[in-house]
């Protein structure tokens, strides 16, 4: 018999281990248990084992399928596994029985355009900002599928909107510098992208180092081309602003 307290310190102390071993002896003896699917998921997640944690989710909704908390595990467990379509249409069903509930809409409109999915990504931002029209995240998300989609008015709106509701936000600037450039208004995305290399570190600066040159190449010189085949010093270049273009 699984004894509540013991199950609860084990969660409570983080032994994912001991709670897998607790939950799965007590479904044994009683399979039909949603909790201990839930939480037995839970345990699965926290340490990496996504197919499993997936299968007592997916148990957990089958038992209970309106219970939230279970549908929300399952659609993290899908994102965690790359399985950003099934993902998004969890969230949708959410968002579907909470139309109001703007934080289920939000997740859905990221899980699409993490499937590559940008229209329905653009179309659930939308439908977040109509619940929220300040609502930063919505509007980075709509800025970002926007570019996607290949709309460098629309896109450059969007992000406008982004950056006026966080104006130092670099996720937000990125987006504006991307819609820039989508706009052929590549000075200006240079210049953007740029001043975020300059600000940010590590695995960031790399991926905005990397969009600056590749923007670079398609207007540098011949010598200019030359710098830039050379990434470490066309990436020292750009951080002592001696790179432009027009």
């Amino acid at each position: 018999m699984l004894d509540p307290a013991d199950l609860a310190a084990a969660i409570e102390r983080g032994d994912h281990s001991t709670v897998i071993v607790m939950t799965t002896a007590h479904l044994t003896e009683r399979p039909g248990d949603d909790a201990a699917h839930e939480q037995r998921a839970r345990a699965l997640l926290a340490l990496g084992r996504l197919d499993e944690a997936e299968r007592d989710a997916a148990d957990a909704v089958r038992l209970d399928p309106d219970e939230i908390r279970y549908r929300e595990l399952l659609a993290e467990i899908r994102s965690r596994r790359g399985a950003h379509a099934d993902a998004a249409a969890e969230y949708a069903r959410l968002a579907r029985n909470d139309p109001g509930q703007v934080a289920w809409t939000l997740a859905e409109a990221a899980e699409r355009l993490e499937s590559a999915d940008a229209s329905s990504g653009v179309e659930a931002a939308r439908r977040a900002l109509r619940l929220e029209p300040r609502n930063f995240d919505a509007q980075l998300t709509l800025a970002r599928g926007l570019v996607r989609l290949g709309a460098p008015r629309e896109a450059l709106t969007a992000a406008g909107r982004a950056v006026e509701l966080r104006s130092g936000d670099a996720a937000a600037r990125e987006a504006l510098a991307d819609a820039f450039w989508l706009a052929d208004r590549r000075a200006d995305a240079f210049q953007l992208l740029g001043e975020l290399a300059r600000a940010l570190d590590g695995a960031d600066r790399a991926r905005l180092t990397a969009k600056a040159r590749a923007l670079y190449l398609e207007r540098a010189s011949l010598l200019g081309r030359l710098l830039a085949t050379i990434p470490p010093l066309f990436a020292y270049a750009l951080r002592r602003g001696w790179v432009h273009i027009r």
